[in-house]
């Protein structure tokens, strides 16, 4: 028997993402020359490379500050996610709050609600704000476990210090007036998200640094990352500061080989669609739109009147290896279609124009973490578990705070000096995650053949065993 892919003219696999090819490949920035010095080296230009060096050229103009990249600016997850800009923490509450208390967990969630706004507030003022609009998040239940677990996610929302105008439970019919989804029971609304295109974003933060003063060295491969200097594959990158941001790439440097696993994420993208299928799916705002389901699925309808859908269709490779182009595997890709036709069926044959795929770094604790070692002057950052549009500049301004060694409220938040334990060694890692994500997806379509309102026992098991 021989597996299926999915085929149709003109579609596109790989190719780093939609967001890049719609803007066309940038060019080149020069590689390292060979042996520099500054007072701070970044280790990768995505959005937390790129956000840590803004903050801190605004803070001290006189910095001397340079990025390396292995590729290109935003090639990484940066350029790939599904643009939802999100103040979900990045990363457990209730591990927050175990170990930093309860009232500076709610600080920290406080602090990504701000980070939204933020990110927003900047790129308007800095004039890389195209296709970006603040209309919220939708998460729809289209079964009764799924309806179970929103409702009790909110109540845990309000105990994590969400407001009365922070989220919003849904009724059937208040759902359908922001998107019709089939089956859908109800859910919940929050405005704390904005829609982002990845790519304009991220490229319009790099040339916006770069017109500070940075210098942003691409195609120079970053080796190992030692007390004060930076080894690649070009040269030698001395530093007073130094800081990591390679999130799901962290793998790629000398001895971090099981620091983060690198979690698969894929995506679709539809042709622009008609007026009749638009009608039909009613999504006519900027909202972002997600599941409830163990296999989640997150959408966004582009500004030219596109669906993408994605999800976690092979989350997980053997021995952390992944495809730097994006390119996606043929189930995924088929996966995705038939999930977006259940939850639109006016969509079920609706041509797909391209699907790629990137990596989110998620820590065996599953939440994000700031760290900084001053006798080496190392800082690293990462684990945002897929809310990294805005973890990233929180992250940023919470390392600018370290870095220039000032006191404030983000150099206290709980996520500061928490460090995980690496991940399993192969082939248990790999025997894990897949086995793991196997029963995600037959919880789901138990609770879908069920359809009581409680969260089917396997999963709960799996989260157990997940840490999740």
């Amino acid at each position: 028997m021989t597996q299926q892919s999915y085929s149709a003219p003109g579609f596109v696999n790989g190719e780093v993402s939609f967001w890049m090819r719609s803007t066309g490949r940038p060019t080149p920035r020069p590689a390292l020359p060979g042996d520099v010095s500054a007072d701070v080296a970044i280790v990768g230009a995505g959005l937390t490379g790129l956000w840590t060096a803004y903050y801190l050229k605004k803070a001290r103009p006189e910095l001397e500050i340079v990025i390396i990249e292995r590729e290109f600016a935003g090639f990484g997850a940066s350029g790939r996610n599904g643009g939802w800009m999100s103040a979900e923490p990045a990363g457990q509450f209730r591990r927050y709050a175990k170990s930093g208390g309860v009232e500076a967990a709610r600080a920290l969630q406080r602090e990504m609600f701000g980070a939204v706004r933020e990110s927003i507030e900047v790129a308007r003022a800095e004039g890389f704000s195209e296709d970006l609009v603040h209309d919220g998040l939708v998460h729809a239940a289209t079964n009764a476990a799924q309806l179970a677990r929103a409702r009790a996610h909110i109540a845990e929302m309000r105990q994590q210090g969400w407001g009365e105008g922070d989220v919003f439970e849904l009724s059937p019919a208040e759902l359908g007036e922001r998107v019709r989804i089939e089956g859908a029971q109800g859910g919940y609304w929050t405005p704390h998200c904005a829609r982002v295109h990845p790519a304009k974003y991220t490229r319009g933060l790099a040339a916006t640094v770069e017109g500070l003063g940075v210098t942003i060295y691409e195609g120079t491969t970053a080796i190992s990352v030692e007390p004060h200097r930076v080894h690649t594959d070009r040269g030698v990158v001395g530093a007073k500061f130094v800081v990591e941001a390679l999130e799901g790439y962290t793998l790629s440097l000398q001895g971090k080989a099981r620091k983060l696993l690198p979690m698969n994420s894929s995506m679709v993208i539809t042709e622009r669609l008609s007026d009749a299928q638009l009608d039909a799916v009613g999504w006519r705002g900027a909202e972002l739109v997600g599941d409830v389901a163990h296999s989640f699925t997150y959408m966004h309808r582009t500004q030219d009147g596109r669906i993408a859908i994605g999800g976690r269709g092979v989350p997980y490779n053997f021995r952390s290896s992944f495809d730097r182009e994006g390119r996606t595997a043929d189930s995924a890709v088929l996966q995705l279609k038939k999930r977006l036709g259940e939850l639109f069926p006016a969509l079920a044959d609706v041509r797909l124009e391209q699907s790629w795929s990137g990596v989110l770094g998620v820590p065996r604790d599953w939440c994000a973490s700031v760290n900084f070692d001053r006798s080496s002057g190392v800082l690293t950052a990462g684990g945002y578990v897929g809310h990294g549009l805005s973890g990233t500049n929180l992250a940023a301004r919470t390392m600018r705070d370290l870095i220039l060694g000032e006191d404030t409220a983000l150099a206290r938040l709980p996520w500061i000096g928490r460090r995980a334990r690496n991940w399993e060694i192969e082939p248990v890692r790999w025997i894990g995650a897949t086995a793991l994500y196997a029963v995600y997806g037959y919880a789901d379509k138990r609770e879908y053949a069920l359809d009581a309102p409680r969260t089917h026992w396997t999963a709960r098991m799996a989260n157990l065993v997940s840490g999740r």
